[in-house]
């Protein structure tokens, strides 16, 4: 037992796989929105990290984004399609951390139904400009943490812990695998 669970009396480990890792990582990326989208190229000011607007988690866990054909990320997972994601849905919980595999395609449907107005900012020509690609991550694994009951619930048995002196965490966490 981890040091820091050794007075928890509920279980905070759930380990998940399959239909319930996706259904984590589909809400986990819908709700954040975004996250720290890191390669293997260690290149650069950023070492390969970069904050990246998910546009899709679609139903098989498959997160889609938008990037440019000349960007520094496409020329990094051309080298070493393995990535690292990191999402974090609000300032205390919904932490979730992915390995995967990206791939890149210019698949006309996929950016039109992807596409939104706000895109033009980075692509200026709209959903026809020659420098769009996609950037396709299938997660492989995965670790998630985020508490059980919402974060009112948690605070509450924190401060409830506090005064009785008992440990009363509302955590979860545990293993993805896909």
């Amino acid at each position: 037992m981890d040091s820091i669970n050794q007075q928890q009396p509920e279980t905070n480990r759930r380990d998940l796989s399959g239909l319930d890792a996706i259904a984590r990582i589909r809400d986990t990326a819908d709700t954040a929105k975004t996250c720290f989208f890191c390669t293997g190229g260690n290149t650069g000011p950023s070492r390969g990290v970069r904050p990246m607007s998910v546009l899709q988690a679609d139903e098989a866990g498959n997160l889609w984004f938008m990037s440019a054909s000349d960007s520094h990320k496409n020329q990094e997972l051309a080298a070493n399609p393995a990535v690292i994601l990191f999402f974090q849905e609000s300032k205390h919980a919904g932490f979730l951390q992915l390995d995967g595999e990206a791939t890149i395609s210019r698949d006309k449907a996929k950016i039109k139904e992807l596409w939104d107005f706000t895109l033009k900012t980075w692509f200026t020509e709209g959903e026809d400009d020659p420098r769009i690609t996609l950037i396709k991550v299938t997660p492989r694994e995965g670790y998630y943490w985020d508490n059980k009951h919402g974060q009112a619930v948690a605070g509450a048995k924190m401060l409830v812990g506090a005064a009785v002196g008992k440990t009363l965490d509302d955590s979860i966490e545990g293993r993805l695998t896909l």
